[in-house]
């Protein structure tokens, strides 16, 4: 829902805007308070992030966000959950090669992906997850919204976070979801 709010406030405000991978199950590993269906859900996250790091390592960061898109439309709103197909299909409909999805199954670039990872809770901290934005170096978890703000509301809440960048000590802002995602 972030990633569709942020598409659809640079259409709204002139900003550059850079799509790194974050990854849940990096974030997570080891963890084992965390319920067992909501690890199993973090085992089949490894696949779909290391197609998408070496997608961008062989392809560079264009290809990042319409692979993104590809399999997360997929995965969530689609409900899909036979995740070789899913990234079969989303990298045909990205135009990258089908020998990319082999990634998935190796540890080949854990390493990217670690990296990328730490770039991403380097702006924010441990104690947060996904998504994270960051407005002239200063990064914050979220914001989490649902359904994805469009139009003149998409631009107002880029417009917020901007203001809250500027303001040195600011750190949170935070409610009780009381509905789940809507796509």
């Amino acid at each position: 829902m972030t990633s569709r709010w942020m598409d659809e406030a640079a259409q709204q405000r002139d900003v550059e805007v850079h799509w790194h991978v974050m990854s849940l199950a990096v974030l997570n590993e080891g963890r084992e308070d965390l319920p067992e269906r909501y690890r199993e859900l973090l085992t089949t996250a490894w696949a779909a992030v290391r197609v998408i790091i070496a997608a961008e390592r062989d392809h560079g960061e264009k290809v990042v966000k319409p692979l993104y898109d590809a399999l997360g439309t997929r995965i969530h709103p689609g409900g899909r959950k036979d995740i070789p197909a899913v990234i079969a299909e989303a990298l045909e409909e990205v135009g990258l090669p089908a020998e990319l999805a082999k990634v998935g199954d190796t540890d080949e670039v854990d390493e990217l992906l670690r990296a990328s990872h730490a770039r991403g809770i380097g702006l924010v901290g441990e104690d947060v997850g996904t998504p994270v934005v960051a407005i002239d170096g200063v990064g914050y978890f979220g914001p989490v919204v649902t359904p994805a703000p469009t139009g003149e509301d998409a631009a107002l809440l880029f417009d917020g976070l901007v203001a809250m960048a500027r303001v040195p000590g600011f750190y949170e802002l935070k409610r009780t979801r009381t509905a789940g995602p809507q796509f």
